[in-house]
């Protein structure tokens, strides 16, 4: 049995490491993450690009090579591995810093190495804007990081973006993280793990819910890799979130006795539809003698305040749910396996 093999990936200062050392335990993986403060020629590239570029990156280059050789393939033998870097990323930096035969050169080697490493199950790329990244890259103060200019990480990020655009190596899930703060929200962690696993069972990526992250239309259909076309779908986790943001501003959305009492009125008037289709369905009853058909009648007339009242008693469950800090899907999950 081979075990997944997760990579995070992303620009510097998007989270890619946080990341991973949070949803390990999810996943039950071990780690590979990136050793990048030993390359002696770090400080100094970021202090010159055009001088020190070539052996800061054939540096990382042999590096995450020797690491990515010596842990993937003994660790998927008996684990999950989740890394915050990969293999084929070292392309993209080479791209942006190299040029003419010292880029010839570095593609040569980059050829024979990677031929020789196993790909990634699964590419998580998280992105991120560009405020954003540089306000976590002064946040975490790297001291060989403070030398580094915005426009740098621009021109980085772009070089993701077209990067994992046509990157076909392995599949890609692709998640904007401005919104998500997964050290302090539970929910958006496991906004994060469900989707990943989603993607890992499914094979293709699960857009979330509009309002957080755009560019996906929200009734859109995906193709997999076979060429099936099947529609999106979402966790509870994604509504659960949804409604959260739905209720930001409104104190009284987010009182957990407020939207007690609003289910509570919500279950009585759903049991008040209920009631009008029970006694819809003795009268279509008088008329066609049947009780299967005479029900098909009642609930074709009434569905429309039913599924209102359905969707009404579901948006208060979510509201009390993150009223409490709980996650109902795992909530529900462990209550169905008892």
């Amino acid at each position: 049995m081979r075990y997944p093999y997760i990579s995070i990936e992303g620009v510097i200062g998007v989270g890619k490491t946080t990341l991973a050392r949070l949803v390990r335990d999810s996943f039950e993986a071990e780690l590979l993450l990136e050793v990048f403060e030993e390359n002696p020629f770090l400080s100094d590239f970021y202090a010159d690009r055009e001088r020190y570029a070539f052996q800061t990156q054939i540096f990382f280059l042999l590096s995450r090579y020797r690491q990515q050789h010596r842990v993937i393939g003994p660790t998927l033998a008996h684990s999950t591995l989740i890394s915050d870097y990969s293999f084929a990323k070292d392309r993209l930096f080479a791209h942006l810093n190299l040029s003419g035969d010292e880029l010839e050169m570095y593609g040569r080697v980059h050829s024979v190495l990677a031929e020789k490493l196993p790909l990634p199950d699964l590419v998580v790329y998280l992105r991120a804007e560009l405020d954003t990244l540089m306000d976590r890259i002064a946040t975490r103060d790297r001291p060989y990081e403070r030398a580094m200019s915005r426009d740098y990480i621009a021109d980085l990020r772009g070089a993701y973006e077209r990067f994992f655009t046509e990157y076909h190596d392995a599949p890609v899930l692709a998640i904007d993280t401005d919104g998500l703060n997964w050290v302090s929200d539970p929910q958006a962690l496991a906004h994060v793990v469900g989707r990943v696993r989603t993607a890992l069972e499914d094979g293709f990526e699960q857009p979330p819910l509009p309002m957080f992250e755009t560019g996906y239309p929200p009734d859109a259909e995906y193709a997999t890799d076979e060429g099936v076309v099947r529609p999106p779908r979402r966790r509870l986790a994604d509504f659960q979130r949804w409604q959260q943001a739905l209720d930001q501003g409104d104190a009284a959305l987010s009182d957990l006795y407020f939207n007690f009492m609003g289910l509570t009125q919500e279950v009585g008037e759903l049991g008040a539809e209920m009631t009008a289709i029970w006694r819809q369905q003795k009268v279509q009853f008088q008329k066609v003698g049947n009780q299967p058909e005479a029900l098909d009648l009642a609930m074709s007339e009434c569905l429309p305040h039913l599924r209102t009242e359905l969707a009404d008693c579901l948006a208060y469950l979510l509201k009390l749910a993150n009223n409490a800090g709980i996650d109902l899907e795992a909530a529900y999950l462990e209550k169905a396996n008892q």
